[in-house]
């Protein structure tokens, strides 16, 4: 892929946050609510660290560990594989994407090969919350980033690489910040409204 234009149709909102502040669960609660298709980064490099014969798998499998991702190039990569899969299999157009870009490399890379994204949001949150949560989740689903260990390098991965992608973004007035504190529904709400003042009609809800 040498450019955009190829994906010009498509809507892309990025969906950044620290490591539990409830990416997953709230774009997955978008994509059951409206017509859009929810991808994670991060499932989608597990994914790929399981395909058998993957020479990827286990350069993933360690950085998973380190709480990163791997060479831009790849990353960008595999979400343009993955855009473009939804789009041909289920007609979808508008796209969150959960967890990504986590460095200031992709922002450029991204662009240029799928496009600028049209809204950022911020699910802003303390690092104490997020560490209470991720231990709770760890103990639920033996998730190996969800350990004392782990979750210290993911906070400072975040940290180092994933702000200063949102601080970016913020400049350009581009980020809408929402305060991932509060409970689940209540962020929610707070997504829905900044979806509707942007979009307006255009993010109609699925038929029932």
């Amino acid at each position: 892929m040498s450019s955009a234009q190829t994906f010009t149709k498509w809507t892309i909102i990025f969906v950044l946050g620290g490591p539990g502040s409830g990416k997953g669960t709230q774009c997955s609660k978008l994509a059951a609510e409206y017509p859009i298709a929810h991808l994670s980064i991060g499932d989608i490099l597990r994914e790929e660290q399981e395909k058998p014969g993957s020479k990827w798998g286990e350069v993933f499998r360690r950085n998973i560990l380190e709480g990163v991702i791997g060479p831009p190039e790849l990353a960008v990569s595999l979400i343009a594989e993955a855009i473009t899969e939804k789009d041909y299999e289920d007609g979808m157009e508008v796209f969150v994407l959960d967890g990504f870009p986590r460095h200031v490399e992709h922002i450029p890379l991204f662009e240029f090969t799928i496009g600028t994204p049209d809204l950022v949001l911020f699910l802003d949150c303390p690092e104490e919350v997020l560490q209470d949560r991720l231990l709770v989740r760890g103990k639920m689903t033996g998730r190996v980033d969800d350990n004392i260990t782990v979750i210290g390098k993911r906070f400072k991965v975040f940290k180092d690489m994933t702000m200063p992608v949102i601080e970016n973004f913020g400049t350009e007035g581009e980020v809408s910040r929402i305060d991932a504190t509060k409970d689940e529904e209540a962020v929610s709400e707070e997504i829905r409204k900044v979806l509707e003042e942007r979009f307006g009609r255009a993010f109609g809800k699925k038929e029932a």
